[in-house]
């Protein structure tokens, strides 16, 4: 199997950095397009079979280091006995929570019988291509909340925040049930084979760095205190008021967004492996600004314990070329060094 993401993820020295990227299964590849002809986006997350085929795709198309296993963070509200739908545009819906009495019939599953379908896809992943590594994932507690509580994708998450400053002690119940949930799914997938597990705190950004350690901060070390079976991943976007706070979730890696330079931010991280950090936008670049990029994100992470990626998931219509330049140049780094 290649090594290099779990070589890294260990601090240890590797030929050059691997490289996957948030959301590499989706709507910018033609063959995934072809697959959602056929079939709807729940569809897909709820069938293995589809599941396999999209997750496939980019690692048959690049070469990518690992696979991410294709499913979605809100999979988890459904089985909390909320209505998730996606289709119909605008972003994902969610049967929002607002009162005491929604908050005490939220479900508590068990994950393996409620959400069996990342963890399935991963065991037939590996079956198929046992050669690459394959990461599970899941939405961090509060990102979750985020949705719950709106109902719906936001840019200011106002209805969400004010639940935190309006009903502390129903947010901080809320999110300690999605943290055992989280942290229960994170580690089936663990136990499947994923070779690590990302949790996506994509959100978490929206708060202060004093909101960020009183809500987010503890739901997601206690998600990531159930995952015994992999490595962790902790990603959030936005994260440079509270970058020093990170390590404090448990993760044995910290993704990056594109906004916090590289090598800054591992100075104040320590020797923590880290991931990112290259801005999507920067696909629709010209390929020689884009393997110049990649090249300065690779110097600075210092070829140790970097893990090369995206600052946040792929457009649905970035370019293809951009992709294959982003990828060959990092692929290049053992010839440069």
């Amino acid at each position: 199997m290649n090594d290099r993401i779990a070589r890294t993820l260990r601090n240890e020295p590797t030929d050059r950095p691997p490289v996957w990227f948030m959301r590499q299964a989706g709507r910018y590849l033609p063959e995934y397009r072809e697959v959602r002809k056929r079939a709807t986006f729940l569809d897909l997350c709820h069938n293995p079979d589809l599941a396999l085929e999209v997750t496939l795709q980019p690692i048959d198309r690049f070469g990518l280091d690992a696979a991410i296993v294709f499913s979605d963070i809100l999979v988890v509200l459904e089985a909390m006995g909320r209505t998730v739908t996606f289709e119909g545009g605008g972003g994902p819906k969610v049967d929002p929570v607002r009162t005491s009495a929604d908050v005490h019939a939220l479900l508590r599953p068990d994950v393996n019988q409620a959400l069996p379908w990342a963890a399935e896809t991963i065991r037939r992943f590996r079956a198929a291509r046992p050669d690459v590594p394959i990461l599970g994932f899941a939405g961090a507690p509060f990102t979750l909340l985020c949705y719950l509580i709106e109902g719906s994708g936001s840019r200011e998450w106002t209805v969400a925040k004010r639940f935190l400053w309006q009903e502390p002690a129903l947010a901080t119940k809320v999110l300690d049930l999605l943290a055992d949930i989280v942290g229960d799914l994170l580690e089936a997938q663990g136990q499947a084979g994923a070779a690590a597990v990302q949790m996506f705190d994509t959100w978490a950004g929206a708060l202060t760095p004093e909101d960020y350690v009183r809500f987010a901060l503890p739901a997601a070390t206690r998600a990531f205190a159930r995952v015994k079976s992999a490595p962790r991943i902790y990603y959030t976007k936005d994260s440079a008021p509270f970058l020093d706070h990170l390590k404090s979730t448990g993760a044995d890696c910290i993704g990056l967004d594109w906004r916090v330079e590289l090598g800054a931010a591992r100075k104040r991280l320590g020797d923590i492996p880290v991931q990112g950090n290259m801005d999507p936008a920067l696909l629709y670049a010209p390929p020689d600004e884009i393997r110049r990029r990649v090249r300065g994100i690779l110097d600075a992470g210092g070829g140790r314990g970097h893990v090369f990626n995206l600052g946040h998931g792929i457009q649905p219509d970035a370019p293809i070329t951009g992709v294959e330049a982003m990828v060959d140049e990092v692929k290049k780094w053992s010839a440069r060094s």
